[in-house]
């Protein structure tokens, strides 16, 4: 075997190993993409249904199929504070009053889930047990109006005053991607939306 030989099949490891790491490279920066893409795609997924089901409930406060069951405007809300709000309404619209109540948890009921900041978000109605939901919430604050648009501080200790309400909402990948590589900062482990209603107004709450 010559020297030129040698050479040649040197030079031909030195290439085919550097193809080899640039196509390992090229192979983790795919299923980065394709874990991101889809944990955005989850993430937006569930803003939407939490949104969805939020405006539904919280337009319909002080509403009931039969108005007579809800004579008194005054306690629409019984209960109103940054991040949880108990209110009465007709949720399936049969004429019966139920009363709602939306809150969220702690993060140590999450413990399990690489994302420290994800919180179960509650929907009681009526006397249900409390089951909530892990949908990514990292957020959920409430402002509160009275009808000259000055904010009202929390909790609000008369909820009459409410008008209008803000609800803010963010939702974060529970599990990210990378989580264990202390040179990721958070933008880049978890997908995040995040969703603001300014002035969200129920009709009821102009009767009182």
């Amino acid at each position: 075997m010559g020297f030129s030989t040698l050479i040649d099949i040197l030079g031909s490891t030195l290439i085919g190993g550097m193809l080899l790491l640039i196509l390992l490279r090229l192979n983790d920066a795919g299923v980065q993409n394709n874990y991101t893409y889809g944990g955005e795609l989850i993430v937006q997924q569930n803003l939407v249904d939490l949104v969805t089901l939020i405006e539904h409930d919280f337009r319909k406060i002080g509403y009931c199929a039969d108005w007579k069951k809800l004579p008194d405007p005054t306690k629409y809300i019984l209960e109103a504070d940054s991040n949880s709000i108990t209110f009465l309404t007709d949720v399936d619209s049969d004429g019966e009053v139920d009363t709602v109540h939306y809150y969220t948890g702690h993060t140590s009921e999450l413990d399990n889930t690489p994302n420290p900041r994800d919180k179960l978000l509650y929907r009681v109605v009526n006397n249900s047990l409390p089951r909530g939901s892990n949908l990514g919430v990292t957020q959920f604050e409430l402002v509160y109006y009275d009808d000259s648009g000055t904010k009202l501080l929390t909790p609000v200790t008369n909820p009459t005053k409410i008008m209008t309400m803000e609800i803010n909402i963010k939702v974060e990948d529970v599990y990210g991607y990378d989580t264990s590589n202390p040179n990721k900062d958070d933008s880049e482990m978890y997908a995040t939306a995040f969703w603001k209603q300014i002035r969200l107004v129920a009709r009821n709450l102009n009767n009182r």
